[in-house]
This record gives structure tokens, C-alpha cells and sequence, in this order.
């Protein structure tokens, strides 16, 4: 429904022409590049422009609002909520906020607040159409039919030419089985708009309802014909075509839908089907996998998959499904009759007759509670399990921890990294984040004393090339040659060392470096963070192949793939020394809350996380991981609320989690 709710912004700009010129010109100019930016659609630019017009004028009401708006195109709901409300406490008669945040908070779900938000805006400005249209599609989605009715009247009343409205209307009669007006109303949708392809979609899902195939399949036509990338009138032509035996030409529609959307699994689900049909058993099998893979938790897809294996003849992972299937839900008698019969056939007797046993048992137990419609037809041998899915069927199956585990994938569920002191070239085309506002006299004197002009604090990779590092670390070492006892030189040498990977060597430079200047806490943080890095490389290597194995038994060849655990224990002692000489230091908290994290210690992970952000409450970095570590955590809402800060901070990949995460509450 975004597309939906979201359609009055169009009216933003026009409502905000009439905000008063209160303040000196250069925050004017902030605030006009802001909406600038904003109609460019460059929404993370405007986010970043606005924060220094707020930074000037705290109460400046309109920049709140205006970003508020740019996060929420940025699916950052949580974010735009808040600033909304900001907006709001600033100026209570600020109509639009009120607007904006209660469609804000029903695509998060909350359609009681969005309700209330709402009735403020109507209360404040009755003559205006488009808080009418909003509430009533949240009043659709809060399942209120008639009173959403009642709101999309008053807009129409207003707006006859509104496509959408009258779309909304009809699918409220539809739930109200009131098929005559839906129909009306989709008819008067096309005509107000020829070109709408959610107009043809909608009346064209009616006629499919209705079994009425062809006028189904002449909308279908029309709504691609004005949209060619519309996914949803590819999948229902689908079905189309499917329920009018014409299985090709619906593979092909399929095709389109999955080329469309390559993470829909309810189509590669439906594909699967199709091609088990017509015998292309092995790609039917790749589908399979596909949604087995985008979601795990759909019982319907190892049970299927069985059946395909069990008709390739793989007994053996055919049982391993309907196992599978049988975990996600126990009551299911089918799996269990289809399991037995194939471990009779794989001459185990006893387990085959258990498996029967179990499902007729639970077979008297359906039949026995037949009245009971809270009881699953899972459960009853009668029911076939290969028919298509329509698109509002729901396939379950997404959680960090699964996306996480799979980097191959495109994943961005990482950490940010550790900070370190290193060697860096200075680069105008990198937008410094305001992280690096943070400051220390100590850190400043420090870096006085090194006078390098290469030496950077920083979580990014060096930009100096590889040879050009491997020279200076032959300065470096020539120094030393000539001053054997300088700390500051043998800190630079550490550095240039683990640079170029040499570890080993970084450490027992940094460990020189500390016995000749054991107070000063900048040297243990870069011996931790060589540490950990050097772990890390381990461990990478370690992981990098499989070895091949000859041995025919499986047992011998299972005991072949050893699993190694790794410890950050030295790195993280360095950083508690480092602490304890310099107990103000952000990056020391943020550094030992990553080890944390990747040690498994997520509580300690997230204290050290809350402290630096005490500590530097620009440290856009430590939000971004705290969030994750919230996510990791099942605690999602505050997860999000941190993301969206270091996104609102400059964290740009912070968007990409959002929106998957941000509505998941």
C-alpha cells in the first residue's frame, strides 16, 4: 500500500510555500536546499542538508517535517515518526504533520495513533480532501469497511478524479461482499484513468474470482499493456492461463514475475508446481530449493519437494523433507503416511510402522474434531497440497540470523569496522561523517607527536597503494636502524605492517612500542585491532576450501571437516588497558563492542556501544551497530531507531536495512 498512502506528498511542496521567513538567510538557503533536494529525490542529500539547518534553529518546525518526509521515502518509518512528532511539539497546529505522521504510523502498523493523528488533522482543517483519503485507507487496512467508505465519499465528494479512491472503495465492498458496487466502482476507476493499471488489475481479479477466465484475462492484458514491469497482472495472468490449461504460456508469465522480482518466492513456489506437472522435474526442483532458501519456515515446500524426490527416486532426501515438514508441524498425517511408505521401502520396517501408527492416529484425531475450523487440513489424507497460490497467500521465512549467515548473497547485515590508526592520503571526494567532530586534547597531542601527515584515525581501508605502503615501511624500518628506541617511530612501523598483512610482525612492533611508552593508550588500540585482524585472516584462510576426500564412507568423510573457534580475548585485553589509561575515549568502547559482538557477548556488545555514543553522541558508527546488535536481539523497533540515526548521521547503507527491517514490528 506505500504507493498508495503515500500519494498526497505530491500537495507537500504547495502546502510549505507559505512558511514564514523567520530566519537569517543562510538557514533560509539550508532549508530551500533541502526541498531542492528533496524534489530531485535525493533524499539522503536532503537529509544531510537539513541537519545543519536544525543544527542553526533547533525550533525550526518545517525542517523537521521536511525531514521527516525524506526518511520516510527512504522507508526509515521509525525516523520520519519521530520527526514528525518533533515537528509537532514545535508547532501543535501543524496540520500536514499530523497528516504525515499518521500515515506514517499505519504502514508501521499502529492504526489506533494513526487514527487519532488523523482526527487532528480533520479537526484542524475539515475543507481539506486528502486526510480523508489517508484515513480511509487506513481504516481498509484496520479492516473498518464502512467507515473507510464513509471517508473515501467525503474525498470523492471533492476529487472525482482520483483513480484510487474509487479502487479503494470498491475493494472495501468487495470484503463487504457487496460485488455489484465493487464492480461499479472499478469500472468508474478505468474510466477516470485509461492508463491506471491497478484499475484493470483489480476488476480483473474479480472476473478471475468469478471464474469469468476471459474477461479476466482482457484486463490482465490492458493493465501489462500500460505497465509492462506491473508484477502483480503478470502473476494473476498467470493463473489465468493455468486454470485455463494453457500451462506454457503461464510458466512464461512466471518467468516475468520471477525476472521482475528475483526473491519471490510464492512464484517460484507456484513455477514448481507448474513444471512438476509437465514433468520437468530437475528445474521443478531448482524452484523448490529457491523458496526452501527465501523461506525456511513453509511447510508446504519440503513436502512437496519430497513428493519430486520421492518421483526421481531420492528416497533418501525425500525423507530428509518430509522430516523437515514434519518438524515445522507435527500434526501433519500426510508426511508422516508418505514417510512411512518410502522408509518401508527403504527396509526399515520398525520406523515405517511407527510413521503409520503416528498418522492414523492423527488421522482419528482430525476426523474426531471435524466441526473444529481451528484444526489444520494438514492433517487430513483427502487434501492435495499442488494447487497454485494466489498473491496474497503468505510464505513465512525471514530472520537476521539467516541473512546474515549468507555475505554470498549480497548481504549487508555486517558490522561496521574497527577504528584504527592508520595511513591515509587525503581524498576531497570523501564526505567525512560527523563522527570525526568528536575531539580530545589527548588524541590531538598525540597525533602533534607522531607528525605524520598520513596518520588518520579511521574504520575505512587505506587508500595507499600496496607497493607505496611497502616503501614507506622501508623508511620506517631505516629509521629505526638509526633510532632503535623511538616509540613513535616503531608505532608507525606497526602500522605499516599490518597494512601489508605482516601480523606477526605488527604486534611485536606495537609490543616494542608499548615497552618503551607503556601509558599511552593509542598504542595498545592499534595492537588490537592488528589482533583481531590478524584473526580474522586466520580465520578466513582456514574457512577458504574443502579438502577432497576419497573415503566412501560418509561417517570418515564427516569427521574430516574440522571447525576451529577463535578468540578476541588478547585483543580485547588490550582494549580494557587502553580504557583504563583513557577512560573518555569513544573508539575505545566502540572497538571492544565489536569484539564483544563477534565474541557471542551482544550485552556487553551493546553497553560499550551505549558508551561511546555517550561518550560521542555524533558517532554514527556505534548507532549502526548497536542497531544491528538490537535486531540480533529480537528487540527490531529500537534496532531500527538506531539505524535510522546513523543513517540521519550519514550511514548511507543504513537505508538498505531499513527497508527490511523497519516494518517487521
Amino acid at each position: 500500500m506505500k504507493k498508495t498512502i503515500s500519494g498526497i506528498i505530491i500537495v507537500l511542496f504547495a502546502l510549505l510555500v507559505g512558511f514564514p521567513i523567520r530566519a537569517q538567510y543562510n538557514k533560509e538557503y539550508f532549508f530551500w536546499m533541502g526541498r531542492q533536494l528533496m524534489m530531485q529525490n535525493d533524499y539522503q542529500e536532503a537529509i544531510r542538508t537539513l541537519n545543519v539547518l536544525l543544527r542553526f534553529d533547533e525550533d525550526a518546525y518545517e525542517g523537521y517535517f521536511l525531514r521527516g518526509i525524506a526518511k520516510y521515502n527512504l522507508d526509515d518509518l521509525l525516523g520520519a515518526e519521530s520527526d514528525f512528532s518533533t515537528a509537532i511539539s514545535k508547532n501543535p497546529v501543524f496540520t500536514t504533520a499530523y497528516t504525515y505522521r499518521a500515515i506514517t504510523r499505519s504502514r508501521l502498523g499502529n492504526y489506533d495513533d494513526a487514527l487519532k493523528d488523523f482526527k487532528e488533522a480533520i479537526d484542524l482543517r475539515p475543507d481539506l480532501p486528502n486526510p480523508y483519503y489517508s484515513r480511509g485507507v487506513t481504516r481498509l487496512l484496520n479492516q473498518q469497511f464502512e467507515e473507510a467508505i464513509h471517508d473515501f465519499d467525503k474525498f470523492i465528494k471533492q476529487e472525482k478524479k482520483v483513480a484510487d479512491a474509487y479502487i479503494n472503495r470498491g475493494v472495501c465492498y468487495l470484503y463487504l461482499k457487496d460485488t455489484t458496487r465493487a464492480y461499479e466502482d472499478f469500472d468508474t476507476a478505468i474510466r477516470t484513468n485509461r492508463e491506471n493499471p491497478n484499475s484493470y488489475n483489480r476488476r480483473g481479479m474479480l472476473y478471475m474470482q468469478q471464474k469469468r477466465y476471459k474477461e479476466a484475462e482482457a484486463d490482465f492484458d490492458m493493465a501489462i499493456k500500460y505497465d509492462s514491469n506491473y508484477l502483480l497482472s503478470y502473476f494473476n495472468r498467470a493463473l489465468v492461463y493455468s486454470d485455463t490449461n494453457r500451462p506454457m504460456q503461464s510458466l512464461a508469465d512466471f518467468d516475468k514475475v520471477i525476472e521482475l522480482d528475483s526473491t519471490n518466492s510464492l512464484t517460484y513456489f507456484n513455477r514448481a508446481i507448474l513444471r512438476s506437472r509437465i514433468g520437468d522435474y530437475n528445474r521443478a526442483l531448482e524452484d523448490y530449493d529457491k523458496v526452501a532458501y527465501y523461506s525456511p519456515d513453509n511447510v508446504l515446500v519440503y513436502y512437496n519437494r519430497a513428493i519430486l524426490y520421492t518421483q526421481l527416486g531420492d528416497f533418501e532426501n525425500a525423507i530428509k523433507d518430509y522430516s523437515k515438514a514434519i518438524e515445522l508441524y507435527p500434526d501433519f498425517a500426510n508426511a508422516y503416511l508418505n514417510r512411512g511408505q518410502l522408509r518401508y521401502a527403504m527396509r526399515d520396517p520398525e520406523g515405517g510402522k511407527r510413521d503409520r501408527e503416528t498418522a492414523e492416529r492423527k488421522i482419528a484425531e482430525y476426523k474426531s474434531r471435524l466441526n473444529d475450523s481451528t484444526y489444520s487440513i494438514y492433517a487430513d489424507t483427502t487434501q492435495r497440497f499442488d494447487r497454485l497460490l494466489s498473491f496474497d497467500s503468505k510464505l513465512s521465512g525471514n530472520s537476521f540470523k539467516r541473512i546474515a549467515s549468507r555475505p554470498e548473497e549480497g548481504n549487508d547485515l555486517t558490522l561496521l569496522p574497527l577504528f584504527r590508526f592508520t595511513l591515509m592520503k587525503a581524498d576531497s571526494t570523501t564526505v567525512e561523517l560527523p563522527t570525526m567532530r568528536y575531539k580530545a586534547q589527548r588524541l590531538n597531542d598525540f597525533m602533534e607527536n607522531i607528525d605524520n601527515n598520513l596518520l588518520t584515525l579511521s574504520c575505512r581501508d587505506s587508500n595507499i597503494p600496496a607497493d607505496s605502503i611497502v616503501t614507506i615501511d622501508r623508511q620506517f624500518s631505516e629509521e629505526l636502524r638509526a633510532n632503535p628506541d623511538s616509540w613513535t617511530v616503531l608505532f608507525e612501523r606497526g602500522i605499516s605492517q599490518s597494512l601489508i598483512k605482516q601480523y606477526t610482525s605488527a604486534v611485536n612492533t606495537f609490543s616494542q612500542a608499548i615497552a618503551r611508552n607503556p601509558q599511552n593508550p593509542f598504542i595498545y588500540i592499534n595492537r588490537s585491532t592488528t589482533r583481531a585482524e590478524m584473526i580474522d585472516f586466520i580465520s578466513s584462510i582456514d574457512n577458504a576450501y574443502q579438502r577432497i576426500a576419497i573415503d566412501s564412507d560418509p561417517a570418515n568423510r564427516l569427521n574430516n571437516n574440522s571447525s576451529r573457534t577463535y578468540s578476541y580475548d588478547e585483543a580485547i585485553a588490550d582494549l580494557d588497558t587502553a580504557i583504563g589509561l583513557f577512560p573518555d575515549f569513544a573508539f575505545s568502547y566502540y572497538n571492544r563492542a565489536n569484539l564483544h559482538a563477534l565474541s557471542g557477548q551482544l550485552p556487553e556488545a551493546f553497553d560499550d556501544y551505549t558508551k561511546a555514543i555517550e561518550l560521542n553522541p555524533y558517532f554514527a558508527e556505534a548507532y549502526y551497530n548497536r542497531g544491528l546488535i538490537q535486531i540480533y536481539m529480537k528487540d527490531t523497533r529500537k534496532g531500527c531507531l538506531d539505524i535510522s540515526k546513523a543513517g540521519e548521521l550519514g550511514i548511507d547503507k543504513a537505508y538498505e536495512i531499513l527497508k527490511k527491517y523497519a516494518m517487521e514490528e
